[in-house]
């Protein structure tokens, strides 16, 4: 296991490098052929040439580089690597505020609703795929099946404006509108925006929205693997020596059966950080999500190239969390 887990650990390194030089090379590459974004701070006013090359300098895009069109710009890419790994600066945006205060304002957020999302798809999505696998063929097993393929096919930007407005808006004004219903029901949970008031239960209608793709991929996973298992020698077997189905079911065969779910569960879990942008521009949650998405806006380069760092991080470490899982899901499976 330890030497595994080194292994593991060692490829970190060219995964984070490879990811954060594509992000660099991207940014640089945007910044050759549309100019400093730091003009785009003065909008129409133009300053005096001395302010704007000091506030260049100053947020590190005075690399002559930058001028070069797809120029890798490979010495401020170390620069930046040094000062993230050496000395924990990930930079500041045009404001001069720091990067990691800006992802320590933003990050609760998303991380609430994250973990929403996430025990949504876990829980509804097994119990779905589970219920579609041992009837199959029945009503439940459509109903699973044909749900399912909704979620996928509806683009995750339409399900949140749809939400959104029926109900969050329509629904919730008509529960506004009457007496005795609570206010954490009427204005948390179906409130037409996150209200700072109410900030976990104002959470649970976009954490469902961001985790509904996944949860329909979830519980098509579970639903396909525990049929597949349902019909191996060692459930025949078992079922022979006179095991409940229950015990069959839940001992055996579901064990095996979510391998590729955890799989797609720690890949989803960073997927999930980053993907939050739409969800969190639509309900209006001032998360890393949205964060992301004004700093791509405004071209500030370091803060996107900042945020994606730690989000790469986040990935890497859910990644060797579920590897890791596979030998107590599956005790055939070793890592000496």
């Amino acid at each position: 296991m330890a030497r595994y887990m080194v292994r593991r650990l060692l490829q970190f390194v060219p995964t984070v490098f490879g990811a954060l030089f594509l992000l660099h090379y991207l940014t640089s590459v945007a910044i050759q052929l549309t100019g400093n974004p730091v003009r785009a701070v003065f909008g129409d006013r133009m300053p005096p040439e001395s302010v704007l090359r000091n506030l260049t300098e100053r947020l590190g895009l005075g690399d002559p580089c930058l001028e070069q069109p797809f120029n890798p710009c490979l010495s401020l890419f170390l620069h930046r690597l040094e000062s993230i790994f050496l000395h924990f600066d990930f930079g500041t945006d045009f404001n001069q505020r720091p990067v990691t205060d800006i992802v320590a304002g933003a990050l609760p957020l998303t991380i609430r609703l994250t973990i929403i999302a996430f025990l949504v798809e876990l829980v509804i999505g097994i119990i779905a795929g589970v219920l579609a696998g041992l009837r199959n063929g029945s009503f439940w097993d459509y109903l699973v099946k044909i749900s399912t393929v909704l979620l996928i096919a509806v683009p995750i930007f339409v399900l949140a404006v749809v939400v959104r407005d029926f109900v969050n808006v329509s629904f919730g004004n008509w529960l506004r509108g009457m007496d005795g219903v609570p206010d954490l029901i009427s204005r948390g949970v179906f409130a037409p925006t996150w209200t700072p008031n109410y900030q976990w239960a104002s959470l649970v209608v976009p954490g469902v929205v961001l985790g509904a793709l996944s949860l329909a991929t979830i519980a098509r996973l579970t639903r396909t693997s525990l049929l597949e298992n349902m019909r191996a020698d060692y459930v025949r077997t078992a079922r022979a020596k006179g095991l409940r189905t229950r015990r069959v079911v839940g001992v055996h065969t579901l064990r095996n059966s979510l391998i590729p779910v955890i799989t797609f569960l720690g890949t989803d879990l960073g997927a999930l950080m980053g993907g939050a942008v739409i969800t969190e521009g639509v309900f209006s949650v001032p998360g890393i999500g949205r964060q992301v998405f004004a700093s791509i806006f405004t071209g500030e380069t370091t803060v996107v190239i900042g945020i994606v760092t730690m989000l790469v991080l986040v990935y890497l470490v859910a990644s060797l969390i579920v590897d890791l899982l596979y030998a107590v899901l599956d005790p055939r499976i070793r890592y000496e």
